[in-house]
């Protein structure tokens, strides 16, 4: 069964600044990467199609594929997990999330729909302030 990981993007406020951001941690493949401190129980689960929902701004507004999960250690011999990400990012409904330190679990049926998918109903080109409006106000 599918899971998903949950994720704040501290100091981001919108996706383009998220995908310049990763730049930075790109792999020979072209995937991003991102270190945390905790490996996830349940890698199984998430690299069963699942992917990283990005919360901006209190908003879950992005998500990335997860291709894996790599432990590693520090210099000092600490573990950590880098989770490889596919490049693409792929905007979703926002869905309002309150604060939380770390990463969470999502289950699909909980996670918001791609705007892909939702057969027009929000234009992707739309601004993120707009759709952020339009999600709290309960229209999206």
């Amino acid at each position: 069964m599918t899971l998903h990981l949950l994720k704040l993007a501290v100091g981001i406020e919108h996706v383009d600044q998220l995908k310049e951001r990763q730049e930075r941690f790109k792999n020979d493949v072209g995937h991003y990467q991102h270190t945390t401190r905790m490996f996830p129980k349940r890698e199984t689960e998430l690299l069963d199609g699942g992917s990283m929902f990005w919360v901006m701004k209190r908003l879950v507004s992005v998500r990335q594929k997860v291709i894996a999960l790599h432990r590693e250690k520090d210099p000092e011999g600490r573990g950590y997990c880098v989770i490889e990400l596919a490049p693409e990012h792929i905007l979703v409904a926002p869905q309002r999330k309150r604060p939380f330190q770390g990463w969470r679990y999502l289950k699909p049926e909980d996670a918001p729909k791609d705007l892909t998918s939702m057969d027009g109903y929000i234009d992707p080109d739309m601004p993120s302030d707009m759709r952020a409006e339009l999600s709290r106000i309960g229209l999206i």
